[in-house]
């Protein structure tokens, strides 16, 4: 297959363009953004199954090299008692371990990556219109240039043009019912804090996670269920003016929660928590849509860039297996579908719930997602062991092994 337009330069993108270049497909990335993208101030966690990911793309060790490894969990009440504590992942192996970044530093390394390896990448290419027909699919941009190829991918997140464009009357995203609050300080004083570990509080007024860097930087973000923040407020509020927001929900625990957000003087920001709702269509004649342009989810889950990463793979491998197009579109939307739509229905139900049984950690797994919100790892049934490995999962990642034929995996 000739010509195919991948539309976002973030990771989904990025992971996308690596895995049809392997796949030995002809493949340009176009970015709205001129320069890199991506969110400066975000972080979010890395999990097994997305380094997993990157491994079959051959990048996994470039960003290994980034942020720092997360291999426990412990789960607290707002009194500071211990509910659970275990290990994440597959913390044996550097390539397979948890990773809490920079969502920038993720998002410019695979573009290096996407460079190093000569995959023409577009910067300040904003779509504003797509032309399907039989044999091609055009678009547009805001400059007035166009570009026509065999397959367009909308790799262009929560607010997708392309979405918008391939599915006009597609539902956009939702609130979820939390604001997030995220930021890092390195004034708190965090030697007695394990590194490489995450620690989550159940608190009596939000759900907190905080995480120590080798370095000793504590990355820290709150979720706060109550009304959506307005865009007067995401636009205008200062750092010290969230601080003091978010305080009087975390001081009535005991804690370190309060006297960490109370150390953070500036790297402190807020957003909304947004999801889609599954059931939406992935794709047209000529079209699809991975990432969260398809199956956005509430960060509870901290699993949006790891399934991004999931979905580039098994994208590639079905463009790459099947005899035509349409097969091939088929054959990534059966299989990414159930495990994409598990994790929004999860991530919804863990937001709406904040979980009444305090002493399961199932919401309360790793790190933070895009937003600094969410917990990264994957959607499993509860009663399953944290460290169990999904060997159906495996084999559909294995970039060596053809895509099953039929059904698609069993979610986790």
């Amino acid at each position: 297959m000739a010509g195919i337009m991948v539309i976002g330069g973030g990771i989904a993108g990025t992971a996308t363009a690596l895995a049809l270049h392997k796949a030995g497909l002809d493949v340009t990335v176009y970015e709205a953004h001129p320069d890199t993208g991506e969110d400066i101030g975000a972080f979010l966690t890395l999990a097994s199954n997305g380094m997993r990911a990157l491994g079959q793309l051959d990048a996994a060790a470039p960003i290994a090299e980034l942020g720092f490894p997360v291999t426990g969990l412990s789960v607290v009440d707002e009194t500071g008692a211990q509910l659970a504590g275990l290990p994440l992942g597959e913390h044996d192996h550097p390539l397979t371990r948890y990773r809490c970044l920079r969502r920038a530093e993720l998002g410019a390394a695979l573009q290096r990556e996407v460079r190093r390896r000569g995959i023409p990448i577009r910067h300040g290419a904003r779509l504003v219109g797509v032309a399907e027909s039989a044999t091609d699919v055009t678009v547009t941009f805001a400059d007035g240039s166009s570009a026509s190829g065999e397959l367009l991918v909308g790799a262009d997140g929560l607010h997708s043009a392309v979405r918008s464009q391939l599915f006009p009357t597609a539902a956009g995203p939702a609130y979820a019912g939390q604001s997030v609050f995220y930021g890092y300080t390195t004034d708190y004083p965090a030697q007695d804090e394990k590194p490489d570990h995450i620690t989550m509080v159940r608190g009596s007024g939000a759900a907190f996670g905080y995480l120590v860097s080798r370095t000793g930087e504590t990355f820290w973000f709150a979720r706060v269920a109550g009304p959506a923040l307005t865009a007067r407020e995401l636009a205008g509020t200062t750092a010290g003016r969230w601080r003091d927001r978010l305080l009087p929900a975390l001081r009535p625990d005991r804690t370190p929660a309060a006297d960490i957000v109370a150390a953070t003087e500036h790297r402190l920001m807020a957003t909304n928590a947004l999801h889609l709702s599954p059931g939406a269509r992935w794709h047209s004649r000529r079209g699809v849509l991975i990432g969260d342009a398809a199956h956005a989810a509430s960060p509870a889950t901290g699993q949006g860039a790891s399934m991004a990463l999931e979905d580039a793979v098994v994208l590639a491998k079905a463009l790459r297996d099947a005899d035509t197009l349409a097969a091939a579109l088929d054959s990534y939307e059966r299989h990414r579908r159930p495990r994409a739509e598990q994790n929004m229905t999860v991530s919804a139900a863990l937001t709406a719930s904040r979980s009444t049984d305090r002493s399961q950690p199932d919401d309360s797994n790793s790190g933070a997602d895009g937003t600094g919100g969410g917990e990264g790892r994957p959607p499993q049934d509860s009663a399953r062991p944290a460290q169990r490995v999904d060997e159906e999962l495996l084999r559909l990642l294995d970039w060596d092994t053809a895509l099953p034929v039929g059904c698609g995996p069993t979610p986790q």
